[in-house]
């Protein structure tokens, strides 16, 4: 049985078990979900939300992620600990015990749930949550290590979180909400794919079925093209539905024409370098995007 594992001595120990806490919740992949939470709320709001409203609205959502987050290395513990990328990670490393990080998990998904519920409103809330249900029941327990469509399903976990801060500042669910989830819900495949062609013989060794891996790294990235040419053309909606203007068009069409040209030349040359530039890239071009998704609104 695992047991935490921690420096004998008082600050080293507080020191390393904060940290183990803290990387439970995967920070880094949790700042770009955070990100595109805080341009959805200054996208509804048309310019600077109240101050209130927004850092419960952020403290509540990192902590609903987190909390998924924790729960996903609770599950993966096992398939972790074969991964040269994760064996690090508190649990498998044997710093902290599976049923720590689980009670951990579960406390600050129900603290999420509170603070956005009573904080901010119970739309916000009840999304919150279902994105942490996505995630944990349907991607990680269900899908990941049944499908190569893992990715493309268990996607719509991560397109929440810009419902959630539209619903904060709105109140509800509405079209622009819904346009802001189905251009977030296309971009995981392209992103995550363009990583598993980097990292896929972690993934053949802990036979999670991973597309680069059943299908080969040729027909991985073709479909990074063909589902970057998708969320290109997604990423217009909020034009035709008049939701936004021309500052968001032009730059709609400039970062994806970037994407496509990097998604082409992954498809011609299969390499690990394009791979990781399609990678990091992904990163950045939703970011960007929902910068200005938030200048459009204030423009306009």
């Amino acid at each position: 049985m695992t047991t935490e594992v921690y420096p004998s001595r008082g600050a080293g120990r507080l020191g390393q078990l904060v940290a183990d806490y803290v990387r439970l919740t995967k920070p880094r992949v949790i700042s770009l979900l955070l990100f595109t939470t805080f341009f959805a709320m200054l996208a509804a709001q048309g310019g600077w939300p109240p101050v209130r409203t927004m850092v419960l609205t952020m403290i509540g959502g990192y902590l609903a992620a987190g909390g998924a987050n924790a729960i996903n290395q609770w599950f993966d513990r096992d398939i972790d600990a074969e991964m040269r990328r994760t064996a690090e990670r508190p649990i498998p490393s044997g710093r902290m015990s599976a049923a720590h990080a689980l009670t951990f998990a579960i406390t600050i998904s129900v603290v999420s749930a509170l603070i956005l519920g009573f904080g901010v409103n119970w739309v916000a809330s009840g999304l919150a949550m279902l994105g942490l249900v996505l995630y944990v029941a349907i991607y990680t327990i269900w899908l990941k290590r049944t499908t190569v469509q893992n990715i493309v399903i268990g996607g719509a976990a991560g397109a929440v979180p810009p419902m959630v801060g539209w619903a904060a500042i709105d109140g509800d669910v509405g079209i622009a909400s819904l346009i802001l989830f189905a251009i977030v819900f296309y971009g995981p495949p392209p992103h995550f794919w363009a990583l598993a062609i980097m990292i896929k013989r972690d993934y053949a060794k802990v036979g999670v079925p991973m597309l680069p891996v059943v299908r080969g790294d040729s027909e991985t990235a073709k479909q990074v093209l063909w589902w970057t040419l998708v969320m290109v053309g997604v990423s217009l909606l909020p034009v035709v539905a008049d939701v936004s203007g021309v500052v968001y068009l032009v730059s709609a069409l400039v970062l994806g024409a970037i994407f496509v040209v990097m998604a082409i030349d992954l498809a011609r040359t299969r390499s690990q370098k394009s791979a990781k530039i399609t990678f990091h890239y992904s990163m950045i071009y939703l970011a960007l995007l929902f910068v200005a998704l938030a200048v459009d609104a204030a423009v306009r």
